[in-house]
């Protein structure tokens, strides 16, 4: 009873942020979460033929930008109002979304990902102030679990559809993203500014020297820097989810086994592709959103007494040891379980980042504080995209092993392989030369390159996270305060 009353406790305005987070959400997982394959896919197969260096680099610069902007978009929407803000993040979403999907080449795609990071970026401290203050005291870690929960319904609903229009056109994911955006424009009439979003709101001042004072008052709060700098580690990790496991999972893991066992389910999560019924790599990293969804309110209830930071070591520690799991497994079904335990990682610790920072926050600068909470998932995207791309392309590139294997053997110099630049049709010429399926040829570079081993890489940078925010706990916070 006390739970549904805690609930019901919530206003309007709050279920109507969390709707458009479920939509913003669905739009950009659409997108993300089939990016990097459509970016490095061959060319014969649908993709963009794209380097992994040049996938990383993308990703990693354009997320950071994604996550940097909030610190001017939060300063603003406490300026301005946020549902002014609201809008110009819905028309710039639409607009880039619909943009990604006309060009093919680098420089045009990029510029189209950087006009989406720009709309996310007036969008993202947004919506989490609105949470922040319109969720009641006492009730603050089951509003952000609620919203956590949230996020994870539209990142779950956003892969599946793009994964089905992906099958059709990829032109059509982009559309779809854009469509999804204009829902939002709808429910901006349904929202009400927060009554404590803006204070004095008639003063006349400069509104830049108010967010140059309110930067230098956030640059002094020392326990508060020196926490966004150690969370970069873990969102290098984290991200790995969305930048390096949709490749690995296309390049190497073995999904024709879940699509075996899914019976009557293969037309909704499954596919045939050339004969062969598999599950697209969106569909299996869905798996911790589902997991999320269904047990994210349940553990914010459980978790409510246990202090931010020390839930996020906790969950941390889960979330590498999920990870950690990828370097064993080439079986879809055992990847998938890794998979779970990753989901109960992130529900201990990523949501509770946020309320951290919101409970430390002073009541008129939530949106200022809530965009600098966005710092470190812009410092990890950036470094965790350029190093998923680089290393990857040494640590785990099938077609990068595939050239190099064939040299080695004797089967193409160096000079012929130069002539095949679309790795489709070489990977299909090596199979035919060496007698070999698919499969089999697959299963022959894993053993010879161990390409899984990219995995304790990044879940060593996780680790060495969670050993700094336990000395942050323990000597900063002195072990009562986090």
């Amino acid at each position: 009873m006390a739970l549904y009353n805690d609930f019901r406790s919530f206003p309007r305005t709050f279920w109507v942020a969390n709707t458009m987070e479920l939509f913003e959400r669905w739009a950009y997982y659409g997108m993300f979460t089939v990016l990097s394959v459509y970016l490095t896919d061959p060319v014969s197969k649908g993709g963009l033929g794209f380097t992994q260096t040049q996938r990383g680099a993308m990703q990693g610069i354009v997320t950071a930008i994604l996550y940097l902007l909030p610190v001017l978009g939060g300063a603003l929407a406490d300026r301005f109002g946020f549902k002014k803000i609201l809008l110009a993040a819905f028309v710039t979403l639409t607009s880039g979304y619909f943009a990604m999907g006309q060009f093919h080449a680098y420089a045009p795609v990029f510029v189209a990902f950087l006009v989406v990071a720009a709309g996310g970026a007036l969008f993202k401290p947004i919506i989490v102030g609105t949470v922040s203050k319109t969720a009641a005291k006492g009730t603050e870690t089951l509003g952000f679990g609620i919203f956590y929960m949230i996020v994870n319904i539209g990142g779950f609903i956003g892969p599946w559809a793009a994964s089905k229009m992906r099958d059709l056109n990829w032109q059509y994911v982009f559309m779809m993203c854009s469509g999804v955006i204009i829902i939002n424009l709808l429910l901006l009439f349904f929202y009400r500014e927060p009554v404590t979003n803006r204070l004095e709101k008639k003063k006349k001042t400069n509104p830049f020297l108010e967010i140059s004072s309110n930067l230098a008052t956030v640059f002094l709060d020392f326990k508060f820097l020196l926490f966004l700098i150690i969370m970069v580690g873990f969102w290098v990790t984290y991200m790995q989810l969305f930048f390096t496991v949709p490749v690995y999972i296309n390049q190497w893991v073995d999904t024709t086994v879940i699509y075996d066992k899914l019976g009557f389910l293969r037309p909704v999560f499954g596919v045939v592709d050339e004969g062969v019924g598999l599950v697209r790599p969106e569909m299996i990293i869905n798996i911790p959103a589902f997991t999320i969804i269904l047990f994210q309110v349940i553990m914010a209830n459980a978790l409510k007494n246990v202090r931010p930071v020390k839930s996020i070591i906790g969950g941390s520690i889960v979330l590498i040891l999920g990870m950690g799991q990828f370097y064993f497994y080439l079986n879809g079904i055992y990847f998938a379980i890794s998979l779970v335990v990753f989901a109960f990682g992130e529900m201990a610790s990523s949501p509770r980042i946020q309320e951290y920072i919101s409970s430390i926050a002073p009541k008129d600068k939530v949106g200022l504080y809530m965009g600098f909470s966005f710092l470190p998932v812009a410092g990890g995207n950036l470094i965790g995209g350029v190093l998923s791309g680089v290393i990857y392309g040494s640590f785990s590139d099938k077609y990068e092993f595939l050239r190099e294997y064939l040299v080695s053997n004797g089967l193409y110099s160096p000079e012929a392989l130069k002539t095949i630049s679309d790795n489709g049709e070489l990977f299909s010429e090596a199979r035919e030369k060496l007698g070999m399926t698919a499969s089999e040829l697959t299963g022959t570079l894993y053993s010879t390159y161990h390409p899984g081993s990219i995995w304790l890489v990044f879940a060593g940078i996780g680790l060495g996270t969670a050993v700094l925010l336990f000395l942050y706990n323990k000597f900063i916070l002195d072990g009562s305060k986090g």
